[in-house]
C-alpha cells in the first residue's frame, strides 16, 4: 500500500528483452534497505525489486502491466515517480494507493493559477463514475484532489512543491498517465449496487458464529458478540 506522496524521482537506465522484461530504474534511495521483494510504486505502478545496485533497482515487468499500464511507452531516460511501500507507524500523508493502474489517460490541456499548475486530464471511458469532485485520484502516483469533473475529463491544481518533486513539473500535452481512482469511491460504487457500506477497515470487537440458517434467495447468520 502506498500514500500517493512521491518521495524521490528516478529514471530508466535499462530495458531488457522479451514479452516480460527487466527494468532498471536509479534512485536516490538507499538501496541497502530495499530487500528483494519490495514492493515500490513505480509512476503509479506496484512492481516488484528483484536485485538492487548502490543507486539503481531493478524489476520484472509482465506483459499485462505493459498492456495496461504507459510502462510500454517508456524509454531510456524516462523519469519515474517514486514511493517506498507504507509502513506501520508510517504517515498517511495523501490517501490510500494501491498500486493498481484502473486506466490510462492523458493530458488535455495546461494553464498556470497563480504559481500553481492546473492540469485537465482525460481518462478511458468507463473511468468517470468514479471520479468525483473533491475527491482524490492518483496520476503517475501522485495523489491529487480533483477541482472539477466533466464527463471523462477530470481538471486538478498542482502546487509548486508538488511539480518540483514529482514529474507532472515537466508533463506535456498528449503525454499519457497512469490513474488509479480512489479506493473509497470504487468501494462506494460497490457498496451502492449491493447495499452494503464502505468500512474503514478498523477491527471495534470480535465476533463468532451463533447459528447459520439458509433462506432462499438470501443466506443469513447470526452471530454473538463479546470482548
Amino acid at each position: 500500500m502506498f500514500t500517493g506522496i512521491i518521495t524521490d524521482i528516478g529514471e530508466v537506465r535499462k530495458i531488457g528483452p522479451g514479452p516480460d522484461p527487466r527494468f532498471e530504474f536509479t534512485t536516490a534511495y538507499d538501496t541497502s534497505h530495499i530487500a528483494i521483494g519490495d514492493s515500490i510504486c513505480c509512476s503509479g505502478v506496484c512492481l516488484t525489486a528483484i536485485k538492487t545496485g548502490t543507486d539503481w533497482f531493478a524489476v520484472t515487468i509482465s506483459g499485462e502491466t505493459l498492456s495496461r499500464t504507459t510502462l510500454g511507452e517508456w524509454r531510456l531516460g524516462t523519469p519515474v515517480n517514486l514511493e517506498r511501500s507504507l509502513r506501520v507507524g508510517d504517515e498517511l500523508g495523501g490517501h490510500i494507493v494501491s498500486g493498481h493502474v484502473d486506466g490510462v489517460g492523458s493530458l488535455v490541456d495546461a494553464s498556470h493559477e497563480s504559481e500553481s499548475r492546473r492540469l485537465t486530464f482525460e481518462g478511458p471511458e468507463g473511468l468517470e463514475r468514479h471520479v468525483a469532485t473533491k475527491g482524490s485520484i492518483t496520476v503517475d502516483g501522485v495523489s491529487l484532489t480533483i477541482n472539477e469533473v466533466t464527463g471523462r475529463r477530470f481538471s486538478v491544481n498542482v502546487i509548486p512543491h508538488t511539480l518540483a518533486k514529482t514529474t507532472l513539473g515537466r508533463i506535456s500535452l498528449k503525454t499519457s498517465v497512469n490513474l488509479e481512482i480512489d479506493v473509497i469511491a470504487r468501494g462506494g460504487h460497490h457498496a451502492g449496487k449491493v447495499g452494503g457500506a464502505v468500512r474503514a477497515g478498523l477491527v471495534r470487537t470480535k465476533v463468532q458464529p451463533h447459528r447459520h440458517t439458509r433462506a432462499t434467495p438470501n443466506c443469513r447468520t447470526a452471530v454473538e458478540i463479546y470482548g
